[in-house]
């Protein structure tokens, strides 16, 4: 990869009006609004605005769909003020940018009511111009890109495709899911031999492999994820499989290395919310593996991206310049040593 250097964050585009509530309320009751906000949302956005504030000098840019409305306007001047190469970013006048309704409750829980929008049109034809120096291409989130999401007679599906291209072209892949019920492994399982990364969280990993990680009594062992994780790398990932959970994550190489890293323990007072954790989990691992960290490096690095996070409502503001988030981390209690001393924990919800 030499001569390739940054990051880019496709798929996914869409603007989050958050609104902060005071309870959830039972059907027919009615429950106030306390705040309401407005921020980007969608995997592309939320990894390439967490690294842009991360302030870690890559070169970042932007590959996605968005209507010809104001979201589409507000999104746009995000990715100008964020200095993110927007050259790919397309406008649609046949349908609204993607949205979503984010209800925050005061525990941190959040509950989404999702507009696919452009996002839906995001097809092969698209990406036929990205041929950049990044060294990096992430996808996300798979699930949730129609046009992507559908069969392909020779990769299985059209997302395999694009991946497979994307490779061809020099990049470095990546991939994230959308959390959702149901049986998508046909969706999923053609794009992973064409991925160097993948990042998911406990419960998509679990859907994948069919690896018992989390049960009604709670998170499973560690063995439970290496078993998941490798059954992953099975399936074709060629560098390094993250699994995360709000008690941990698991990393594991395909030269067979692996390991558990704690989250950091936060007091439940803490949580602001939680939206976009996940995807600024993510940040951290693409920066971390981007430099060449070890594996240990990038989950600690990745916890305390999805612990900045959680410090906001949004999925943006929360996140601080990388120098002062590594003299946060030097310091900070994981939530295996804050059980050791009864302390309450938390972590990123995925």
């Amino acid at each position: 990869m030499e001569g390739r250097s940054g990051i880019i964050g496709a798929g996914s585009m869409l603007v989050d009006h958050v609104q902060r509530i005071s309870h959830w309320p039972d059907q027919g009751w009615l429950a106030d609004i306390q705040h309401s906000e407005k921020s980007s949302g969608g995997a592309a956005l939320n990894v390439l605005f967490t690294l842009a504030r991360m302030q870690v000098n890559l070169p970042l840019a932007g590959v996605g769909m968005i209507g010809e409305d104001s979201d589409g306007d507000f999104i746009l001047q995000l990715l100008d003020e964020h200095h993110i190469d927007r050259q790919f970013v397309l406008r649609t006048r046949s349908i609204n940018t993607a949205m979503t309704q984010v209800m925050t409750t005061p525990d941190g829980q959040r509950t989404f009511f999702h507009a696919r929008g452009a996002n839906g049109q995001l097809d092969l034809p698209h990406f036929a111009a990205v041929t950049t120096s990044h060294r990096i291409f992430h996808l996300g989130y798979l699930l949730l890109l129609d046009s992507l999401d559908v069969p392909d007679a020779e990769f299985g599906t059209r997302s395999a495709r694009l991946l497979a291209q994307m490779q061809q072209r020099g990049y470095l892949t990546s991939l994230d899911l959308v959390s959702r019920v149901g049986e998508y492994r046909p969706l999923v399982v053609p794009a992973l031999r064409w991925l160097d990364y993948l990042v998911i969280n406990e419960l998509e990993a679990q859907a994948l492999t069919g690896v018992s990680l989390r049960t009604p009594q709670g998170l499973a062992a560690p063995a439970a994820f290496a078993e998941a994780a490798t059954w992953l790398l099975q399936q074709g990932v060629r560098q390094r499989v993250v699994i995360h959970a709000p008690e941990g994550a698991w990393g594991q190489q395909a030269d067979g290395e692996g390991c558990w890293q704690p989250a950091w323990c936060l007091a439940p007072e803490e949580i602001v919310g939680s939206v976009g954790a996940g995807d600024a989990f993510c940040a951290g691992v693409l920066y971390a593996s981007h430099e060449g960290w070890s594996l240990t490096d990038t989950l600690r690095l990745a916890h305390t991206c999805a612990c900045f996070n959680l410090h906001a409502a949004n999925a943006l503001d929360g996140t601080r310049p990388l120098a002062e988030m590594q003299r946060w981390m030097a310091q900070a209690i994981c939530v295996s040593r804050a059980a050791d001393e009864g302390r309450i924990t938390s972590a990123e919800k995925t």
